[in-house]
């Protein structure tokens, strides 16, 4: 196992330590229960990711994505499978998707970066749409799609949260059936300096679905990071019998929504619920979860560290 990860795992148990002391600092005043809670979710982390380093698969790698497609991951890089990463994501404040296949990490003391992988069984999606779409529109349907979801967000004490504006505009290769888009977000209530999260979207449409590579990273760091999920999104290829050009329509399931929703309507739910990752990455217990994704080494750094311009 990389250097990085392992070193992290060793430094796990300080780690969570110091989150333990930022809930603390976090949660002054709060009650008994309010602090129990935080110690659970801390005891929940530390078993997630000792579940992860169990199970991590490390590259380079090709991955079986279940009897869809494989994905190769780099010598820098490791893939955590179910049940491991839903432990993860749960522990995080997420919802464990039956959809989920795993999550890509670095091994990099450098990098602070998550991928999120999942497959949605959808029907064939057609790809026509993408000829007539209007970005501005999208942006709108997203936007209201979000104040939507906003509403169960509040109801699970989560805060609301606020597009920002596009960081990638979507694009569709309709060549490679490959679909990209990024949309920066933040948490109603967040500090005027704090950069925010960036959601890196990308698709890989199939014959019965689509697989969905999703870069977690911080607003100042999108474009140092998108590059790695790019390569993953380039070294994903679906099996015989499985690619978008295997499509019967004979006989094969379409699915119930064209390609602009999933940068619409059904993305925007996925985007809040990532954009909690996020937030928990950033604010919670930033020192256990980089640590362990590989970036033991630089705990002093990250937290001098300022935000890019």
């Amino acid at each position: 196992m990389g250097k990085g990860f392992q070193g992290a795992l060793r430094a796990c148990a300080g780690a969570l330590a110091c989150a333990a002391v930022l809930g603390a600092t976090s949660l002054a005043g709060a009650t008994a229960a309010h602090a129990q809670q935080a110690s659970d979710r801390q005891q929940e982390m530390k078993q997630a990711w000792a579940a992860a380093k169990a199970a991590a698969k490390v590259g380079p790698k090709s991955i079986e994505l279940r009897d869809q497609a494989t994905l190769k991951i780099g010598k820098d890089e490791v893939f955590i499978p179910q049940p491991a990463a839903g432990q993860i994501m749960h522990a995080m404040g997420n919802s464990n998707s039956p959809d989920m296949l795993g999550l890509v990490m670095p091994t990099s003391d450098d990098d602070e970066w998550m991928v999120v992988a999942k497959y949605e069984a959808s029907g064939y999606i057609k790809d026509d749409d993408a000829r007539d779409w209007n970005v501005d529109d999208l942006y709108k349907s997203l936007k209201e799609g979000t104040a939507a979801a906003n509403e169960e967000r509040e109801k699970r004490g989560i805060p609301a949260l606020e597009i920002q504006g596009w960081v990638e505009r979507p694009h569709y290769d309709a060549a490679t059936h490959r679909l990209i888009w990024s949309m920066a977000a933040r948490s109603k209530g967040q500090p005027a300096d704090d950069p925010g999260a960036v959601n890196y979207n990308t698709y890989a449409l199939g014959r019965d679905g689509y697989i969905s590579l999703n870069l977690i990273t911080g607003r100042n760091h999108v474009d140092a990071d998108k590059p790695a999920v790019q390569k993953l999104l380039a070294d994903l290829d679906f099996k015989d019998g499985k690619r978008y050009t295997d499509f019967n329509a004979k006989t094969d399931k379409v699915a119930e929504y064209g390609l602009a929703a999933l940068v619409g309507g059904i993305a925007a739910k996925k985007l809040g619920l990532f954009a909690v990752i996020a937030a928990f990455l950033a604010k919670f217990a930033k020192v256990a979860i980089l640590a362990v994704a590989g970036f033991g080494a630089a705990m002093a750094k990250f937290f001098k560290r300022k935000p890019s311009a």
